[in-house]
């Protein structure tokens, strides 16, 4: 029983880790299938938290903090729209510029509203999500195996835990199933046969970014005030690129996305277990290393070994309306 607790801790922790990666994924999931690509993910998820943390800190209320959030990032979204669709700038130029622009901006503001070197003050527990426990949760506790599984890891977890996965389906379901989906991935594979089918190419874009804005909103509030307790700099620390990679991993798809983040998510919570262990046979092995293998899978990938990655035909490319 004593390694199945611990197997129960890592899966408990693997939950919580790969909670951002799904909504920050399903977000680049929508742009990308318009035919955006959204390297600013990261910048928006970071805009995102800190706006929650602050307006949480403020007002105690952790839903006006996760409104905050949506409300910054998809501001940030339809700056890159203006950016890359409107004025058909570089795609790739305008999230970098936003990564950068966010990462700055949150220590100055943070610094000047709170004087804590750019971190926020650290919230009540009214002003977070808490955690919910689920029915028959400590009735079933003790039970082997099944009990600890569903008080441990299914049960005991905030609101915008199981938004996340309920999210998966409901993409999926927008994706393959409405008008919408069907347009918006039209939009992806060829804009010109949507533009001549009279569907405006540049508001199907903006409404992706905009969809992309509230996920990373609700992947940034996750971050501030479900997971921590404030806002610290940097805290992102690079998920949205992990994001990026499970989902060509992924291969464009919701369900394999979810997959994908939960291994991603699996591989970080081993990290830390990992962190002053050693091996048998091989010593202590660097985090690093562990901390690598998304990147590392999603490089084998793209090389061609596990199938091919192939992203929408006209990602990244600006569209110039035929006259």
């Amino acid at each position: 029983m004593e390694y199945y607790d611990l197997l129960i801790s890592i899966l408990g922790s693997t939950i919580r880790l790969s909670i951002p990666l799904i909504f920050t994924a399903l977000a680049g999931l929508f742009s990308e299938r318009a035919g955006i690509f959204d390297i600013g993910l990261e910048g928006k998820m970071l805009a995102s938290a800190f706006a929650a943390a602050c307006v949480a800190s403020v007002s105690g209320s952790a839903w006006a903090g996760l409104g905050a959030g949506i409300v910054t990032s998809v501001a940030f979204g339809l700056l890159h729209g203006f950016t890359s669709i409107t004025n058909r700038g570089n795609q790739i130029v305008s999230g970098v510029a936003i990564n950068f622009l966010t990462a700055g901006l949150t220590i100055v503001l943070g610094q000047a509203w709170f004087g804590q070197g750019g971190r926020t003050p650290t919230l009540p527990a009214e002003a977070r999500f808490a955690s919910i426990t689920l029915p028959g949760a400590a009735a079933i506790h003790d039970v082997p195996f099944i009990g600890p599984l569903y008080a441990n890891v299914i049960s005991g977890n905030n609101i915008l835990t199981y938004l996340a996965f309920l999210t998966v389906p409901i993409s999926w379901w927008i994706l393959y199933r409405t008008r919408f989906g069907l347009r918006l991935r039209a939009v992806g594979e060829n804009p010109g046969a949507v533009d001549t089918a009279g569907i405006s190419v540049e508001w199907l874009r903006y409404r992706s970014l905009i969809v992309a804005g509230i996920l990373c909103g609700f992947s940034g509030t996750y971050l501030a005030i479900a997971q921590s307790a404030a806002f610290i700099n940097n805290m992102s620390a690079g998920k949205g690129y992990i994001a990026l990679a499970a989902l060509i991993f992924a291969k464009w798809k919701p369900v394999p996305v979810m997959f994908t983040c939960v291994l991603f998510g699996f591989l970080d919570a081993f990290a830390n277990f990992m962190q002053g262990k050693a091996v048998p046979g091989i010593g202590e092995v660097p985090v690093q290393i562990f901390q690598a293998l998304p990147y590392i899978l999603t490089c084998i990938l793209l090389a061609g070994f596990i199938g091919v990655a192939k992203p929408p035909k006209a990602g990244g490319v600006p569209y110039t309306k035929e006259r």
